[in-house]
């Protein structure tokens, strides 16, 4: 015997169905979340992903568990936050690294492979002498550059990091062969900073945070800020803009974002909870008392940021002879 569906018990099958899915997506999340970290517990990016897992914790009404997948520059950590399944359950914080990894040729991937979420802070980088350097501006630094190529060493990072790119993107607006500066390569400011003060080399980029201590002990100098305006923590050191005349900002970043396909309802939900968190007085407060920079943009103001600073990071790292 052949048996039929009428139209009416399929369509109340679909509706049945639709309203189960409905239901299971308007339910997220239902279960824990992991929010994977590409850099190692204690430091600053951290920090900042645990700050915000505890605040999306309150938010969503599920644990946030921050994992840490370190290694590789940070390519094992952004790696897992993009081969992730895109459920909305394994989330990532990644950072700047993302957008110079496919130009370098450390790893294929990049942006185009997360979903992103929020922005939350951006960290500007500043650029240090020694105390004793002799240079007590910006532009009299870059004088001495331009007039005595290949003299002068800097340090604070690995090749083709942020803050590298950062200090190297200021020397090409300016005109100068960002090759005529010769890296020190270090593991973060810390290292860098005190070859500085020991005179070992004769500029630092690094985070104004990260150079406080040193130069509340008179043994550096901070000569700029490469920001849009004066950081309120740090008022009396000025901008690159406010020296040279023209605008830069430039420096480092930490994001929420998923793998690539999280459905745009998950993504919604998550950039709601996002921004209170990140509206909090907890987060504000936690953020100022660290000296970690604040900046929020969502899915879309996020997914332009990274576009156009992958874009700039490509032309930097392809000046500096690096790209692969």
């Amino acid at each position: 015997m052949k048996i039929t569906s009428s139209p009416l018990v399929l369509g109340a099958g679909f509706l049945a169905i639709a309203l189960s899915a409905g239901a299971a997506q308007a339910d997220y999340p239902e279960k824990p979340i992991q929010l994977i970290v590409p850099w190692s517990a204690g430091g600053g990016t951290d920090a900042v992903a645990r700050q915000l897992a505890s605040g999306l914790q309150k938010e969503l009404g599920q644990q946030v568990n921050v994992v840490n997948r370190t290694g590789g520059a940070g390519v094992i950590g952004h790696t897992a936050i993009t081969m992730s399944k895109p459920d909305g359950y394994t989330l990532g914080l990644p950072t700047a690294e993302i957008t110079t990894y496919r130009h370098i040729g450390t790893s294929a991937i990049s942006y185009e492979d997360l979903t992103p979420i929020a922005l939350v802070n951006f960290d500007s980088a500043a650029f240090s002498v020694n105390a004793d350097s002799g240079w007590d501006s910006l532009e009299a630094a870059l004088d001495d550059i331009k007039a005595n190529p290949n003299q002068y060493t800097v340090s604070g990072s690995a090749p083709g990091a942020a803050y590298h790119l950062a200090f190297a993107g200021l020397l090409n607006q300016q005109g100068i062969d960002p090759n005529s500066v010769a890296l020190v390569p270090s593991e973060g400011a810390a290292p860098g900073l005190q070859e500085l003060a020991a005179g070992g080399v004769d500029f630092v980029f690094s985070s104004l945070p990260e150079s406080e201590s040193m130069r509340q002990a008179d043994r550096i100098d901070t000569l700029a800020v490469f920001s849009d305006e004066r950081l309120s923590a740090f008022p009396d050191i000025l901008t690159a803009a406010e020296q040279t005349g023209q605008p830069w900002t430039a420096g480092t970043w930490r994001g929420l974002a998923g793998p690539k396909g999280l459905p745009e309802d998950i993504v919604a939900t998550l950039a709601e909870a996002a921004q209170k968190v990140y509206e909090s007085d907890d987060f504000q407060s936690f953020m100022q008392q660290r000296g970690f920079g604040t900046e929020w943009r969502g899915p879309e103001e996020f997914l332009q940021f990274m576009t156009e600073s992958d874009a700039n990071n490509a032309e930097i790292i392809e000046t500096l002879g690096l790209a692969q």
